[in-house]
């Protein structure tokens, strides 16, 4: 790379370290490439359950790019004070085989791309949670197929398959045909059936829309099964009035959380009606929707984060782009239509105090 395309990754890199340290009180390179945009939560799901070797090879881009990063996070954390932690990581398969991040191998390279970088305002407690989580050897995990396949051994199929070696296999073949499927929806039972089960993995599925694996549920021990119900009917009560206690909580966050929102967005855009400013905040935040509002960013408040909430009530409030999308205009050349007049209501916003429109 030429000095100044160093110069500019170095920058992204410090903006995105700046970002995950905000979030988490800690940073690592994995984290980085995701932040950037070269690296997403499905190739990293992937790279774990041991479907990928290395992970260099999702990035799109040459190693040396790849080595700047490095050298401009560890410049970065020195920077900051920032503590290293390295990080085990090991792949979801029966075997737990440590993990490749580069063709090359070298072991400078590998520790770089291992290591955390920690806050040093952390309590000992937080801290040692936190290396616990990271060293915590992945869960095994079944893929829920979405495509036909055929087991690598036996050339049978099925609907759940086991990665091991870049290779499907059957779950007779990854002997774990002896556990049943608990499907996601009871965490408590899913919780106390995966403890009490001495095999266990976690059934996914890809999320090709979102371009993520989503959890199912979970394969766990019959036996297991059977206990954790057991355990669920004893408390089922006391559970019930934990659930009710930590619905009251969450309410009263959500609502901190959007006043906290509103008066951001008037701050940012001072020609919102407050009104109007609050009704974003109520449909951006609301807790579930998956909406800017519970992105991480948009629980920080970035401020991109709330530009994306108020523009994207003008859109749908002030323009004609749901008429389009119903018309059968697709979604880009729709949004490119109402461009113009979404700009021009935010521009409006900036400057106005308590204009009407939009």
């Amino acid at each position: 790379m030429s000095e100044v395309q160093e110069t500019r990754l170095a920058r992204r890199v410090d903006e995105a370290a700046g970002t995950l340290l905000r979030r988490s009180h800690s940073v690592s390179a994995i984290e980085v490439f995701q932040q950037i945009g070269w690296l997403t939560a499905a190739r990293v799901d992937e790279w774990r359950q041991g479907r990928l070797d290395p992970l260099e090879a999702a990035l799109p881009v040459r190693p040396d790019k790849v080595d700047g990063v490095l050298r401009a996070l560890g410049s970065w954390a020195a920077r900051q004070g920032l503590e290293p932690s390295e990080a085990a990581y090991l792949s979801a398969t029966r075997d737990r085989r440590p993990l490749r991040f580069t063709e090359r191998g070298d072991a400078a390279t590998e520790r770089a791309c291992r290591t955390h970088w920690l806050s040093p305002d952390l309590s000992p407690a937080r801290r040692e949670r936190l290396a616990a989580r990271q060293n915590k050897a992945p869960d095994l995990v079944a893929v829920q197929a979405l495509e036909a396949w055929a087991c690598a051994t036996c050339r049978g199929t099925g609907d759940l398959l086991v990665m091991e070696d870049d290779e499907p296999l059957c779950l007779a073949c990854a002997d774990l045909d002896h556990l049943v499927f608990l499907p996601s929806g009871n965490a408590a039972l899913s919780r106390r059936a995966k403890k009490e089960s001495g095999l266990s993995a976690v059934v996914v599925r890809l999320n090709r829309r979102r371009k993520r694996y989503e959890r199912r549920g979970v394969l766990v021990e019959e036996e297991a099964l059977a206990r954790a119900e057991e355990q669920c009917l004893a408390d089922e009560d006391a559970r019930a009035r934990r659930r009710e206690r930590d619905r009251e909580r969450r309410a009263h966050q959500d609502e901190e959380f959007q006043d906290r929102m509103a008066a951001e967005i008037v701050r940012i855009f001072p020609g919102c009606p407050p009104a109007r400013a609050e009704a974003i905040a109520v449909h951006a935040g609301l807790r579930g929707s998956g909406r800017v509002g519970r992105s991480a960013a948009g629980q920080e408040l970035d401020p991109d984060a709330v530009r994306l909430a108020v523009a994207a009530s003008v859109r749908h409030l002030g323009t004609d782009y749901d008429d389009l999308l119903m018309a059968g205009v697709p979604r880009r050349e729709a949004r490119d239509r109402i461009r113009a007049t979404v700009e021009e209501v935010l521009g409006r916003w900036r400057r106005a105090p308590h204009a009407d429109g939009g």
